[in-house]
């Protein structure tokens, strides 16, 4: 399309080609090949070219290139100067930014006279982030130089705050004429500073006269394509540690990076099961959000996925389905932020003429997740109108005050020392449906016998969690057993998992962050976050983590969630409530971390079944089966219980577990996820209604259970409330792995009884009918073992 205007541009065809922009301040636009703005690109392209100008850079700098400041030039250059920055192994990195920051002061500003947003703000952390040593090199990271006036104009402002006496601007192509240069080395001598360019190749644009305004009386170019079928649209929040910026646009100091690309690993790894192996997949930042979303690709490319970067602009530009053109398709969409009137816009997506429709992730921050983006002709509703499948990954952007902080170690909390566990290095559950905030105890011998074990516990020279008991295999029998068993209460445990979804969603957050008491609670977590992205196209962050009755909760694993979710949305899940001890337990474990300096949490108490009266989160208060309570690790993800003792688990570190690999080939943990959630359309509608009915009736809780307990203790001389185990749930786990006394049940036939009765005949355990019970059964642990 350029051609019949006559432009061209010589010297840089490997790394730019010439579309044409609606501005009547710049006419033409060069589009690079290897930035990943307008043209999906491999992420090692992008790395591979801003690699090549770092090493430009070292070539120039020497040994102070490690000590240098690197400022990129927002939009386009955010990604790439912060790939320069690592790749030179700079002490500090800032972009510039159009988005003023509420909490941030803006340090200085400077003009750029031909874009469309032509004010950029420095807003670093505080003042002193510039202000280094003046034999300290400044760099200046653009993706083109096309006059340097802009990038004398950064400099000049940034001289004005803090001299320094080098400066060196690095850019991918310098298209600048004789005049611009010496324009340039007039400013150096002004200022009495040295300025360097280096850039990776040289060139010219060649322009006709009356380009300007040839291409502004060209017809509007057609935006928005549309498909046959709508894509779906997928939410995702990633969790993103306050203490790491989420890029430049506060300062990134060269201590980050370890920290980011962890955070980076941990979010990729949470996606990888989101897109098939080999799936063609383009990564979008948002505007000047450009290096994590670089980062994430990269790492989804590890993970097989087929990935592409690019990001948003806010370049008007032409678009012409022509081969040769690099702009084939266009996107036009309002800013998501609401910050003015200008439109915002997205090129191609796929391969310039390559007529694909690859799945979409899109990055944002939570400033741009709004109703502009979500609504009707807003960026997801175009995309999807298209025919893309869109992922849309929330991540929390940076408080500047709270980085300030960080940095001043203002935070009082020691950082987790671990990193979350998935699959399939740690349980069999989806890397996207679960993260284990836990230490991978795989390796050490902790199972001991468990008359033995129950001998230690009861005379108090051990505690329950500091060992785990043998895991019981079942026999065929029993697993025929367990498998009718799930058939027949598939739909009741689905309906259970609507409701109290739904009571979650109405009364907690409409996009929680679920935290399962690992590991019962682990399952029943996965299915409410299936029940959420079924139903709303939302898939909430989960986590496991572990709780000891008398040890409370893990500490660590709250550090780790306070720091990259908000507190408020945080809403834990257990499979079932007993006597209510769990539920005490979590009470007081969160007081008293919060005294301790942690942050605020809710303690109710979000379960399936609440026969104990417990909470006001719940499926059901009726005592029945559920049926991951009839096995051990083999449904709960080939996780086992969690470990808490001082030989193992250290300052720092999560609760610790082990992965049974061995048993992989009698899991059936998905086996349940999979056939309750077949049930959820079935239930749906009745699931909605028995949530609105509960929303209205009084839930409050009556601790009815422990007062029936209490009295059973008594009734049956044992001297530890403890020994009392209420519920289906609880009388399983007594004949998997305690040493049981009795068994008591209301009804010597119910039909939710039957695997209990299977165990406690294998175990030889006498099964007592007891009709005045408050619960369907209840299983006595046996005292002085």
């Amino acid at each position: 399309m350029t051609d019949e205007f006559g432009a061209r541009v010589d010297g840089v065809a490997d790394l730019v080609q010439l579309g044409l922009r609606r501005n009547p301040k710049r006419a033409h636009l060069l589009v690079s090949t290897v930035l990943g703005k307008h043209i999906p690109t491999p992420p090692s392209r992008v790395r591979g070219a801003a690699d090549d100008l770092g090493d430009a850079v070292i070539a120039i700098l020497g040994d102070e290139a490690s000590a240098a400041t690197v400022l990129g030039f927002a939009e386009t250059a955010t990604g790439l100067g912060h790939c320069v920055a690592e790749r030179i192994g700079a002490a500090r990195y800032l972009h510039s930014t159009r988005r003023a920051v509420g909490g941030a002061q803006v340090h200085g500003s400077f003009e750029e006279g031909h874009s469309h947003a032509t004010t950029h703000l420095l807003q670093p952390t505080d003042a002193d982030f510039l202000d280094t040593d003046p034999s300290v090199p400044v760099v200046l990271v653009d993706d083109e130089i096309s006059t340097g006036r802009t990038a004398i104009e950064a400099l000049e402002a940034l001289h004005g705050l803090h001299p320094h006496e080098r400066y060196l601007v690095a850019s991918l192509v310098d298209m600048r004429g004789d005049e611009h240069r010496a324009e340039c080395a007039e400013a150096a001598a002004r200022l009495g500073v040295t300025i360097d360019f280096t850039s990776l190749a040289e060139g010219a644009v060649h322009l006709p006269e009356g380009l300007t305004d040839r291409v502004v009386a060209l017809d509007a170019p057609a935006l928005n394509p549309t498909a046959p079928t709508r894509g779906d649209v997928v939410f995702r929040v990633a969790g993103w540690p306050a203490h790491v910026p989420d890029g430049g646009r506060h300062g990134f100091l060269a201590s980050d990076t370890g920290a980011f690309h962890r955070a980076v690993a941990d979010v990729a790894a949470g996606l990888s099961d989101e897109f098939a192996t080999g799936e063609q997949v383009s990564v979008v930042g948002h505007e000047e959000l450009m290096y994590l979303p670089l980062c994430l690709a990269e790492r989804l490319v590890d993970h097989g996925v087929d990935a592409r970067f690019q990001t948003t602009s806010r370049s008007p530009a032409h678009v012409r389905d022509q081969d040769g053109y690099p702009l084939r398709r266009g996107f036009a969409f309002p800013a998501p932020e609401g910050v003015d009137d200008a439109g915002r816009y997205l090129y191609n997506v796929a391969a310039p003429g390559s007529g694909d429709t690859p799945t979409v992730l899109l990055v944002i921050d939570d400033p741009a997740d709004t109703d502009a983006l979500r609504g009707r002709g807003g960026l997801l509703d175009v995309l999807s109108a298209a025919g893309h499948r869109v992922v849309v990954l929330t991540v929390s952007a940076t408080d500047p005050q709270r980085l300030a902080r960080a940095r001043a170690g203002a935070t009082g909390r020691p950082q987790p020392v671990g990193d979350p566990l998935r699959a399939p290095d740690f349980g069999s559950y989806s890397p996207s449906e679960v993260a284990w905030l836990l230490k991978d105890l795989s390796e050490y011998s902790l199972e001991g016998d468990v008359a033995e074990r129950e001998r230690r516990i009861q005379a108090g020279v051990a505690h329950y969690a500091e060992s785990l008991p043998v895991e019981f295999q079942p026999g065929a029998e029993y697993l025929e057993l367990f498998d009718a068993t799930l058939a027949a209460s598939a739909r009741r445990l689905a309906l259970a998992v609507g409701t109290v979804a739904e009571l979650i969603l109405a009364e907690r957050s409409a996009n929680p962050t679920l935290v399962s008491l690992a590991r019962a609670g682990t399952p029943i977590g996965v299915l409410i976050g299936r029940w959420i992205r079924a139903t709303r196209g939302v898939v909430p962050a989960h986590y496991a983590v572990s709780i000891v009755r008398a040890r409370g909760i893990d500490a660590v694993a709250l550090d780790y969630i306070a720091a990259r979710h908000d507190p408020a949305s945080v809403v834990f899940v257990d499979g079932w409530t007993g006597k209510g001890a769990i539920a005490k337990e979590l009470t007081a474990a969160l007081a008293e971390y919060e005294a301790a300096g942690g942050a605020h949490f809710d303690d109710e108490l979000a379960v399936l079944a609440d026969p104990g009266s417990c909470t006001r989160l719940y499926g059901t208060r009726d005592d029945f089966l559920i049926a991951s309570a009839c096995l051990n690790s083999t449904v709960s993800g080939l996780v086992s219980r969690t470990v808490l003792n001082d030989e193992l688990i250290g300052p720092g570190d999560f609760h610790g577990a082990k992965f049974y690999r061995d048993l992989v080939p009698h899991d059936v943990s998905n086996r349940f996820l999979d056939t309750v959630a077949a049930e959820f359309a079935v239930v749906h509608d009745e699931a909605v209604a028995s949530a609105a009915a509960l929303r209205t009736a009084d839930r409050t809780p009556t601790w009815d259970g422990w007062a029936s307990v209490s009295a059973m203790q008594e009734r049956y001389g044992l001297s530890s409330i403890n020994f009392v185990k209420p519920g289906i749930g609880e009388t399983t786990r007594v004949l998997l792995r305690r040493v049981p006394w009795r068994i008591l049940v209301r009804d010597a036939d119910m039909p939710d009884h039957r695997h209990i009765r299977l165990l406690a005949a294998e175990r030889g355990v006498p099964v007592d009918v007891v009709p005045d019970l408050a619960y369907s059964c209840v299983g006595l642990i046996k005292e002085n073992v």
